[in-house]
């Protein structure tokens, strides 16, 4: 229990080059979740609304502040702010219509958020999302059910306007 309380993970290089880029989170992570909806809109349309970070605060719940100097590619550094945190990030894969992932920093915790995108025969789009959050103490604040409820809300509000809905 304690090891996992402290758990810091890996440093945020070891973090983007060797899991994010590779396409894995840190299972390790003392808070790790994943979930998956499906999305009856082309994985053209889920990819343009992924990639458009700016408009997460469009439709992205909490999301605020999101700022992008340049395109979206590897390597590339964003910031925005969920909630009250705000969040260094810097992009690891971006493949088309396929999969986004990208690392971040938020006062001592380090995440890794992945984003699989799967076309289905009719034409939707089956979406994939998993994360890890670690650093020393981060259980005692934020566990692995408030991150599911984020997901949750996140994916639920990508299908919406994905579908044709007002963003929030």
């Amino acid at each position: 229990m304690l090891k996992r309380l402290f758990y810091g993970g890996p440093s945020m290089g070891v973090l983007h080059e060797e899991y994010a880029k590779r396409g894995r989170i840190d299972e390790r992570a003392p808070v790790k979740s994943s979930g998956e909806i499906r999305i009856g809109a082309p994985v053209e349309r889920v990819w343009e609304l992924l990639t458009d970070l700016r408009g997460w605060e469009g439709w992205a719940p909490g999301v605020r502040d999101v700022r992008l100097d340049t395109a979206v590619a590897v390597d590339a550094s964003f910031s925005w702010s969920i909630g009250r945190t705000r969040i260094k990030s810097v992009i690891a894969i971006v493949k088309p219509g396929r999969e986004l992932t990208w690392t971040g920093a938020a006062l001592w915790t380090k995440a890794v958020d992945r984003h699989v995108l799967v076309p289905t025969e009719d034409g939707a789009t089956r979406l994939y999302v998993e994360e890890s959050l670690a650093g020393a103490l981060v259980p005692l604040f934020f566990g692995s059910a408030k991150l599911e409820v984020q997901h949750r809300r996140w994916l639920a509000a990508l299908k919406a306007v994905a579908e044709g809905g007002a963003a929030r």
